[in-house]
């Protein structure tokens, strides 16, 4: 695979091991563009099963339903490039396993569905000292400009509108929370390359 990296940027890259805890439609896109952009270890976590629901935003496939989303990615990935590193959790992600889970990461993507599961784990990795990149407003359609990324201290980025969030009237489309996805993987690889952002 062609990669449009110096070989320094490519060997920062390759070294480096990225958490990603979820891997619904942020979680799993944005593994496939780190991936795709050189990325080759990981720490995934997600104790959900793919669901028919997940194919109109989810990097899965209909033959896939009813997949661990950890095994199903895992296959998915393999197919773009071989000789990933992959460690999987198919867990509940809580406060007692978190660090233990994300305890090898360079960096974090948070990729949950639920603001109250956010809150717990970007606060727990903050105190744990690591670096986070976390979502926020990506609901419905349209307003692609107004999708921002912004930085809280050294160590939190967040993706996103930060007000639109995914509701009855404002669902989770593939454009948009595909956008957010790509936000948090090109922020991942700007942090990996000393990149100010």
């Amino acid at each position: 695979m062609k990669f449009f990296l110096t070989p320094g940027q490519l060997q920062k890259v390759e070294m480096a091991r990225v958490g990603v805890a979820g891997l619904g439609g942020l979680g799993s896109n944005c593994v496939m563009h780190l991936v795709r952009s050189g990325v080759r270890n990981f720490v995934l976590a997600d104790m959900d099963v793919v669901a028919e629901s997940n194919l109109n935003r989810q990097f899965f496939f209909a033959d896939q339903v009813g997949m661990l989303k950890v095994n199903a990615l895992e296959e998915n990935l393999s197919r773009i490039v071989d000789g990933l590193n992959l460690e999987t959790h198919a867990v509940r992600i809580t406060h007692q396993n978190a660090l233990e889970i994300f305890k090898s990461c360079d960096i974090i993507v948070e990729a949950f569905d639920a603001a109250e599961e956010k809150s717990f784990f970007v606060h727990l990795m903050l105190e744990a000292g690591k670096k986070v990149v976390s979502a926020s407003g990506m609901g419905g359609w349209g307003r692609s400009n107004l999708m921002q990324v912004r930085s809280f201290g050294e160590n939190l980025y967040v993706c996103g509108d930060m007000k639109t969030e995914v509701s009855r009237t404002a669902p989770a489309t593939s454009a948009r929370v595909g956008i957010a996805a790509a936000m948090q993987a090109n922020v991942v690889m700007a942090c990996l390359l000393d990149m100010e952002y």
